[in-house]
């Protein structure tokens, strides 16, 4: 009986290994080279690409560069902290001529974004991608190119200064969405929550909450078409992308009525 059971787990365990071989082979060698267009260098080559190794490019293929302005702005957590009381009031004094657009106390009425307790590195992000071209918009884009980079520091450091100030809405918040919270792990959709959750989730990670529905929603559309493009990585892009319509509609609607 005890022969029986050896010979038994003997086969077993050969039986696994070799179905195992033959799996290894098929998936890291022999799909690999069926792909179209491979450039494989050699078997390790096409082990290491199906591993997801990083491989080197030849020196011979051509660096594909974007058809558009991209950002310059390196981001890091500590750009922008500890702004003086003078830089906030050179802020307030430039400030003036915004107040068109984004209110006096940097709360709009006119659906532009709200500024008040904005994060300092976000506003200057965005004012800084307006200036290069990187964002586009024909409001935004005269402003921003006649500002200095200190000019731009003192805004970002003025508007994060203003408290937030709880906007008008047609109703509470109610628990966060699907797509806000857990996101679409499935579609590779991270959730919302992610960088947009607090103020210090993400470095350079806007505010949302209490944002205009209509801003919201049109800038979601524009990452998701490709037409706004300052995202670094391309991250917001690669979210877009991956949410519906609806979804788009059901994330802008929840983040404006939160407060």
């Amino acid at each position: 009986m005890s022969r029986h059971v050896d010979r038994w787990v003997t086969s077993s365990v050969a039986i696994t290994a070799a179905i195992f071989v033959a799996a290894a082979i098929i998936g890291f060698a022999l799909l690999p080279w069926g792909q179209p267009g491979h450039r494989f260098t050699g078997l390790w080559d096409a082990i290491c690409s199906a591993a997801g190794l990083v491989r080197a490019s030849p020196a011979s293929e051509p660096v594909v560069q974007p058809g558009y302005q991209m950002t310059s702005v390196v981001v890091t957590p500590q750009m922008l902290s500890g702004a003086s009381a003078e830089s906030i009031g050179r802020g307030a004094t430039l400030a003036l001529r915004c107040t068109m657009c984004h209110g006096a106390r940097g709360m709009s009425l006119a659906n532009t974004p709200n500024l008040a307790g904005q994060d300092p590195i976000a506003i200057y992000k965005q004012l800084a991608d307006f200036q290069t071209g990187a964002r586009k918009n024909a409001i935004m884009a005269p402003v921003a190119v006649g500002l200095s980079d200190s000019d731009m520091r003192d805004l970002a450091a003025y508007y994060a200064y203003l408290p937030r100030v709880a906007a008008e809405a047609s109703g509470p918040a109610g628990a966060p969405p699907q797509i806000v919270a857990n996101g679409a792990p499935v579609r590779s959709v991270a959730p919302c929550g992610a960088c947009h959750g607090t103020l210090d989730s993400k470095a350079g990670a806007g505010w949302l909450s209490g944002q205009p529905v209509v801003y919201l929603r049109a800038q979601l559309d524009a990452f998701a078409s490709g037409a706004r493009h300052n995202d670094i990585g391309e991250q917001m892009r690669n979210v877009a992308r991956g949410l519906t319509h609806e979804e788009i509609g059901v994330a802008a609607e929840y983040y404006a009525k939160l407060q």
